[in-house]
């Protein structure tokens, strides 16, 4: 078993779209619009062949999100080496990301930092 995809409700489809291509190197599919529901998505596919599909629709609710919560937390993304996560972490700041940890050695070994990105969701950036 392998993981195919994971997918995640955005309200600024676009903003989303540009994000994962402009600073994680993602490529993007066209856009599908499903005329019926207003239901919109993409699939932005990285290097090794994972895969994002990010989606939106008019009616969905954009709950509060706590950084210690149940569910899915953080995606992860590999940066190939510690001067590429502090590099792109350096970046993303510049950007008004808002880094939450890190560059840092974690207690289990990772070398990582965490940014809050696309309405409040985390980012990790990893060796």
């Amino acid at each position: 078993m392998k993981i195919d995809h994971v997918a995640m409700y955005v309200k600024d489809l676009e903003k989303a779209r540009e994000f994962f291509t402009t600073f994680l190197n993602g490529t993007s599919n066209a856009l599908y619009h499903n005329q019926r529901t207003g239901f919109q998505s993409y699939f932005i596919s990285f290097d090794n062949g994972a895969r994002l599909e990010i989606m939106t629709r008019p009616d969905i609710v954009d709950d509060p999100k706590a950084l210690t919560r149940t569910g899915f937390v953080h995606i992860a993304f590999s940066a190939g080496s510690k001067e590429a996560v502090d590099t792109l972490t350096k970046r993303l700041q510049q950007d008004g990301y808002e880094v939450i940890s890190g560059p840092r050695t974690t207690g289990d070994g990772y070398y990582e930092s965490c940014i809050v990105a696309l309405e409040c969701n985390q980012i990790e950036i990893t060796v």
